[in-house]
């Protein structure tokens, strides 16, 4: 309880310090870049920001109530639409598109990234889980 009282602290405290967007690059299929104006610049795995997508997705597991995705890897961004002036909605490759990505959003996932990637592989591992997809059946 204390670790997640200790992350949604940070990232209020990043959101409100969050400055403003300059630039962003969508860099179909590996990822996205974002640049804001304080000099901060972030490179983003489609790995990363489809495991890190701000919405609910029918294949998420859910293991003693804590979000797992896991086998995606090798997943990539098709498009990313604008939404109003304050993010972007992220078309996945495995279609996943209901998440919509807030400036904001980005840049606490970059100001945390070393750590929500830890966490990430963390998690995977406590389940014996992986990121690489499970290989089809023939």
């Amino acid at each position: 309880m204390k670790k997640m009282t200790e992350f949604a602290i940070r990232r209020i405290q990043t959101i409100a310090d969050c400055p403003r967007l300059t630039r962003f690059s969508l860099q179909a299929p590996k990822g996205v870049e974002v640049e804001y104006d304080n000099g901060t610049a972030y490179n983003f795995s489609a790995e990363y920001l489809r495991v890190y997508s701000p919405a609910v997705d029918s294949k998420i597991r859910s293991i003693g109530g804590e979000k797992v995705i896991s086998g995606r890897r090798h997943v990539g961004i098709m498009s990313a639409e604008p939404v109003g002036n304050y993010g972007v909605r992220l078309l996945f490759d495995d279609l996943h598109k209901t998440g919509i990505f807030t400036w904001e959003y980005f840049y606490h996932l970059g100001s945390n990234k070393s750590t929500l990637m830890r966490e990430y592989i963390r998690t995977l591992k406590k389940h014996g889980l992986s990121r690489d997809p499970t290989p089809r059946k023939k």
